[in-house]
């Protein structure tokens, strides 16, 4: 049994991971706590278990990372955009996320900064859709780590975090499996949330 779990690690992996993100939303209050408890814990594993890929100059990490994110921004702000105008109300609950969510003091950006987005990216691209390729096709392994990523984000109660998580997580695996740079996905993200919460937040 032992050996059927470390061989195939999903198989509990998976479960905890999404209970840590059940845990994290759990209470607004303590959520910047939790969360960041919760990405260590799945962060430490996924360095225990693989080694991520790093094979582009720092320079050129910097570089596509500021063009990818605000990429990536783009999409999900014409995405917010094209569901506001639907009868779907998606005004209401991203100016929730934004009030319960967002950074609101320099320690909460340090923690995204260096443990947040780190962790996120090297369990969700870097551990998760390389242990999906071993069962499923490239596409299919993508496809299943973006979903499963907005699954866990699904537990903050409101959809368009599920459907950001989802999105944003496609285009990071498939950035990740063409550049192969774990710190260009870092930069990446980072910028998305930079121009999120800073410099163009989603109006509401």
């Amino acid at each position: 049994m032992l050996t059927l779990l470390k061989r195939h690690t999903l198989i509990w992996l998976l479960p905890l991971s999404l209970y840590l993100y059940h845990l994290a939303f759990e209470n607004t209050a303590i959520f910047w706590y939790m969360y960041t408890f919760a990405i260590l814990v799945l962060m430490s594993i996924a360095l225990v278990n693989y080694s991520v890929f790093d094979e582009l100059k720092t320079w050129k990490s910097l570089t596509y990372g500021i063009l990818f994110g605000s990429l990536i921004y783009a999409v999900l702000a014409l995405g917010y955009l094209f569901f506001d105008i639907l009868p779907l109300n998606a005004e209401g609950p991203v100016s929730a996320i934004q009030t319960l969510f967002a950074p609101t003091s320099i320690w909460h950006y340090l923690l995204l900064m260096f443990v947040i987005v780190p962790g996120e990216e090297l369990f969700w691209r870097g551990y998760i859709q390389q242990q999906l390729k071993k069962y499923m096709k490239l596409p299919l392994a993508i496809l299943g780590a973006s979903l499963l990523f907005g699954i866990a984000l699904a537990f903050s109660g409101f959809w368009p975090a599920s459907v950001a998580g989802i999105v944003a997580g496609a285009l990071l695996g498939i950035l990740y499996e063409w550049k192969r740079s774990m710190p260009l996905l870092i930069i990446t993200h980072l910028i998305v949330l930079v121009l999120l919460f800073i410099v163009m937040p989603l109006p509401v």
